[in-house]
């Protein structure tokens, strides 16, 4: 660390420390801290209807909560949701009233669920927020030197028949206090004023936010979204309109389309007629190639805070083109159901991302994933009386393990299944750091196969290999499991872009069929050759296809921050808007290899 030369550097050094003590401490006593949260948890909800309702009357002993209350997931808690969603102010799940619903992203298991949600969990969330870049500081120095472009956004809320607001987790923090009200700091100083965070119409937010970026460029040490998917979004936005951006930059006026009076009042605060800078973003923009686009017009930005970790690693060679190499760097891990943890070595290469679970955060356990299946040891065809058993705690978790995670939290979850599937990557102090490798049941199916996230991801990037040397990349895809044909087949939705001039005939994209085919697993390849499963088909997709089904997801109301291109698809209008924009379609030409005699494992083994 650097000597503080002055009172606001000495403020940062003592506020750096303390959080990295706290890192220290928690981790370093990580089972003691859980017993304590786990105590806390159930004294405070002693009286709970549901914890009365599985016997545990007022324990707090853990062996006694692991004995007593069942491991559940969304569907089994639906009726106490629904309840509290009706107005029930009982003390149903949480002593402490529910303040609100955190909507899951409706992208994941196909449904949008309510998560409840208490007033004091904002503290545990601004809590894990505040270490970020603490954590951060120690390894790109300077970044209170300059701002932050971020892409955050907001969406519209619902309300529940009782009243409560129902929003994404998000929107939620953007418009709570502890995120509008947020003490003075230069590390969340960001170049977007909160009214152009906090604005519904996601064209004027993303092009004000774009305008403050550029208008603020020389400040700028740090570039980022929730998701690559967004952040790639908003450089897509600034292809298509960076001619209007750069007239309101040399005019020093808004472009009328932003209507919204407190964006254009926060706006205008900082808009100057500014040629000089005009001139330099149409020079960029104007060149043949958007190749660095990120640090040629954010030149002292140290890199890029993006999640691209699971499928989110598709993103990785876009953001390197626009990047130019720029550090990607990942985080933090959360989900609508809990704030978990963060990554204490942020600039390690993304296929190297570890979280490591903050154990303050909520009472943690884990379900051991049966390596040659998928299928977690309680899933709902291997219940037992022994499943209770089954569970780890946070501590014991082994390296190099499978781990669905399964949360108990201070608003009203007990022993419930996010569905998140972990890897123990190591340790800091006595709390295991964990790689995310995929959300569970998130598949492809035909017969008794099932091709999970990850490796229709791999497969995908083994195929991909074949579009080298005509200079093509894969923008993005999607997959179907294609049951009206007799075999059902896997049909996946490509979305490429031409570099080159160079014709890609139709043999190379066969190529592609069959190399995935062969990157998929053995009960699926055995399934091709006994003529259970007919052959993969890649159909290509017009340009724009997936901002379109971006588009279409948000106007069904996903939100810009949670939005994540679904891997799988069923839902027959997101199909019928694919198959619009089909422009060619490819089968593999003849069955992957399979070797007779070689066991086979399913959920029966």
């Amino acid at each position: 660390m650097p000597v503080a030369s002055n009172s606001g550097e000495q403020c940062n050094d003592d506020r750096d420390k303390k959080a990295l003590e706290f890192i220290e401490d928690v981790t370093m006593n990580a089972d003691e801290v859980q017993k304590q949260v786990l105590s806390e948890i159930l004294s405070r909800n002693a009286n709970v209807e549901y914890l009365q309702r599985n016997g545990l009357n007022g324990s707090t002993d853990r062996e006694v909560f692991k004995k007593l209350i069942p491991v559940v997931t969304y569907e089994d808690l639906q009726q106490d949701i629904a309840r509290i969603a009706h107005g029930d102010t009982s003390p149903i799940l949480c002593s402490q009233p529910i303040s609100e619903f955190l909507t899951s992203s409706g992208t994941s298991g196909g449904e949008r669920k309510l998560m409840p949600t208490i007033e004091e969990e904002m503290n545990r969330k601004s809590l894990l927020y505040s270490l970020l870049l603490p954590v951060m500081n120690q390894y790109v120095p300077g970044l209170d030197k300059g701002k932050g472009m971020y892409f955050l956004f907001i969406k519209s809320e619902a309300t529940t028949p009782g009243g409560l607001v129902a929003r994404p987790v998000l929107t939620s923090y953007y418009k709570s206090r502890h995120f509008k009200e947020r003490v003075c700091d230069p590390y969340n100083n960001y170049t977007s004023p909160n009214e152009t965070i906090l604005c519904t119409d996601s064209y004027q937010s993303m092009y004000s936010q774009l305008l403050c970026g550029l208008i603020q460029n020389m400040e700028v040490v740090r570039v980022g979204a929730v998701f690559a998917s967004g952040f790639i979004r908003a450089i897509k936005f600034l292809e298509k309109h960076w001619t209007s951006l750069c007239n309101d930059i040399r005019s020093g006026t808004l472009d009328p389309r932003i209507s919204d009076p407190l964006v254009r009042e926060s706006i205008l605060k900082i808009l100057k007629p500014n040629p000089e800078l005009a001139d330099f973003v149409e020079a960029e923009c104007s060149r043949e190639t958007w190749r660095g686009i990120i640090p040629r017009l954010w030149p002292k930005t140290r890199y890029i805070d993006v999640v691209v970790t699971g499928t989110g690693s598709q993103y990785i060679p876009t953001l390197d083109f626009y990047g130019n190499g720029l550090p990607l760097v990942c985080t933090m891990y959360a989900s609508s159901e809990c704030y978990f943890g963060l990554n204490l070595n942020p600039i390690s290469k993304p296929s190297e991302v570890a979280y490591t679970l903050i154990p303050t955060m909520a009472y943690f356990e884990f379900l051991p994933v049966h390596p040659n299946n998928g299928v977690t040891c309680s899933d709902l065809s291997l219940i037992d009386e022994k499943k209770h058993q089954e569970l780890v705690d946070l501590v014991d978790v082994k390296l190099g393990q499978e781990y669905e995670i399964v949360v108990t939290t201070y608003a009203g979850l007990y022993r419930y299944r996010v569905g998140d599937i972990l890897g123990v990557a190591g340790f800091k102090n006595k709390a295991p750091q964990f790689t995310f490798l995929r959300r569970k049941n998130v598949a492809l199916s035909i017969d008794s196969e099932k091709t999970d996230e990850t490796e229709l991801c791999n497969a995908v990037k083994n195929a991909t290999s074949h579009l080298l040397p005509f200079e093509a990349t894969l923008i993005n895809y999607t997959s179907f499991a294609d049951t009206s044909t007799i075999p059902g087949h896997y049909v996946l939705y490509w979305e490429i872009e031409l570099n080159g001039s160079t014709r890609i005939p139709p043999s190379v994209f066969e190529d592609c069929c069959l190399t995935m085919e062969e990157s998929l697993n053995s009960v699926y390849r055995q399934g091709r050759v006994s003529e259970s499963i007919g052959p993969l088909e890649i159909k290509i997709v017009e340009g724009g296809t997936f901002d379109k089904l971006m588009d279409f997801a948000i106007s069904q109301g996903a939100s810009i921050n949670q939005y994540k291109t679904p891997r799988c698809v069923k839902y027959a209008p997101i199909i019928e808007l694919l198959g619009s924009r089909v422009v060619s379609k490819y089968f593999s030409p003849k069955c992957p290899k399979w070797v007779p005699g070689h066991k086979q494992w399913s959920a029966s083994n």
